[in-house]
């Protein structure tokens, strides 16, 4: 079935039909169906009236939030793409995006925890000749527009542009964000079909409140999202992520989905803050993110009363590929990241060459909700698909013969630090230019409660002094770099272990620690 639905489409109809039905909850009053829709149409006349429109790309920096949620929702409605970009990237990481993306609208916080994203962008601006407006959300700094201002201005339905099913609305940016990031621009017509029919088979209605953990800046996040608002079920917002903050909101709002990553539900463990009371409510816990030990999804379901434990595998270039289902047996939950997704085909092979059921391979897919390439690289988009179609994910799998997925490893160097992946090699670059630095490789090492963390390997130029982890992080705190990317442990070695062809054997690096 053809889906021809946009954000405007779905929202719109929902705020007609079930105006009264409670849309989001945790931020200061429950906003109805028809609250948000009546949103996102005054910020769409506001961001019409400061000339933007169809093409256009609008940022978001954001945190989880009513103001985020009105954004995605009012640059859709004007024919715009939403380019998201996480709450801890600085001017580096942002400068690269913005320019990437050729984004005519940053819209940020005034203030952050500990600096000014708005002036941090406005900083950049000289290198940013697209960059036509900073909107501030908070009492705006010179030179920045008002987020308040624009989201006042009076609704202009009719005079909305025409938006299509197969329209871009969401730009996405992989792991590498410094060195060569790779943007994912996705129509209505693949993530939209995705979540609607995804939502079903989680048994996801009108009668659902999701709370997600992770940020709606990252797809995981923004997923939980589509689901709700493909559905017209109630989105629960929550703090940024601490133990403390999840517990919270969950006596608070009383979710019946909950969207967490392993290091979620380990950091939460680890302090006792996960009860039968406080998961009483949920009908499921979905873990996604990075590989979930059987071990802590047993102890989540032991947990949950009334609920299920349940696993996803996605991706920014299809969203939701698998899942388990509330039917499946707690073996299949506990171990595998479940089926393909309505519309999705897997297949792990060797080339185009598919393997037998529980032999590891590539995983690739291909389907509905596939994309179709890399915003402006033409390079990277012919390297992620074969000859015969099919969209290389970089992981290595196993399929059993029933179908159900097991991530075994992958073969892009990223490191999964609590499921936030970030390109090793961005970061080796620029570590790579220090004096002291004759070779530099960063490998991820295991971490009980993220997953992984990185360590840095270095060989020192001749006569160089020692580097300390004290150094290598304010070397990178000098060049902007997000303190999620900074390496955690420093090792200094005689030589680097290298292949016939001079690359460095990774494998035996992590041998050593």
């Amino acid at each position: 079935m053809e889906w021809t639905e946009t954000l405007r489409d779905c929202v719109g109809r929902l705020a007609r039909g079930a105006g009264s039905q409670i849309a989001v909850v945790g931020a200061g009053a429950p906003l109805t169906y028809a609250d948000l829709h009546a949103r996102a149409l005054s910020l769409a006349a506001g961001l019409r009236g400061i000339g933007l429109g169809p093409g256009d790309i609008v940022a978001a920096q954001l945190p989880n939030g009513v103001e985020f949620l009105t954004c995605y929702l009012a640059a859709g409605y004007i024919g715009a793409t939403l380019q998201t970009i996480h709450m801890p990237y600085r001017g580096a990481e942002v400068e690269t995006l913005l320019a990437h993306s050729r984004a005519a609208a940053a819209v940020c916080l005034a203030q952050g925890k500990d600096a000014s994203p708005a002036e941090i962008i406005l900083s950049r601006r000289p290198k940013l000749p697209y960059l036509r407006h900073v909107i501030a959300v908070g009492p705006p700094p010179p030179e920045t527009i008002a987020f308040a201002s624009l989201a006042g201005i009076a609704a202009d339905e009719p005079a909305l542009p025409p938006v299509g099913a197969t329209d871009r609305f969401v730009l996405l940016y992989t792991s590498g964000t410094t060195a060569a990031p790779k943007g994912v621009p996705v129509d209505y017509a693949r993530f939209l079909f995705n979540a609607s029919r995804s939502a079903a088979e989680l048994e996801i209605d009108r009668s659902s409140l999701l709370l997600s953990a992770a940020p709606y800046t990252h797809l995981y996040g923004l997923f939980s999202v589509n689901l709700a608002l493909t559905t017209g079920a109630a989105t629960a917002i929550m703090p940024p992520f601490t133990p403390a903050a999840l517990a919270a909101a969950l006596d608070a709002c009383r979710p019946t989905g909950l969207f967490v990553a392993p290091a979620h539900m380990s950091a939460c463990l680890n302090e006792g803050l996960l009860t039968r009371e406080r998961l009483a409510s949920l009908r499921f816990v979905l873990i996604s993110g990075s590989i979930c030990p059987p071990v802590l999804a047993h102890a989540v379901q032991d947990l949950m009363p009334n609920g299920k434990v349940l696993q996803l595998w996605g991706m920014s270039e299809m969203q939701a590929g698998t899942f388990t289902r509330p039917g499946d047996p707690l073996s299949v939950r506990s171990s595998t990241a479940g089926r393909a997704s309505p519309g999705t085909e897997l297949r792990v092979a060797d080339g185009t060459t598919v393997l037998p059921a529980d032999t590891e391979g590539e995983l690739q897919a291909r389907g509905r909700s596939v994309f179709t390439g890399y915003l402006d690289n033409a390079e990277a988009t012919s390297a992620a698909f074969t000859a015969d179609g099919w969209f290389r994910t970089g992981d290595l799998a196993l399929l059993d013969a029933q179908g159900n997925l097991e991530i075994t490893g992958r073969l892009k160097d990223v490191i999964n630090r609590g499921g936030v992946k970030f390109n090793a090699a961005d970061i080796e670059a620029i570590i790579g230019a220090h004096e002291a630095v004759a070779q530099c490789a960063i490998v991820p090492m295991p971490d009980p409660v993220l997953g992984e963390r990185a360590c840095c390997f270095l060989v020192l130029k001749p006569g160089a002094k020692a580097i300390t982890l004290d150094d290598l992080r304010a070397w990178l705190s000098a060049r902007d770099v997000a303190k999620l990317k900074w390496p955690e442990r420093v090792e200094i070695i005689a030589d680097m272990p290298m292949t016939p062809t001079r690359k460095v054997k990774k494998t035996e690096l992590i041998k050593l620690l």
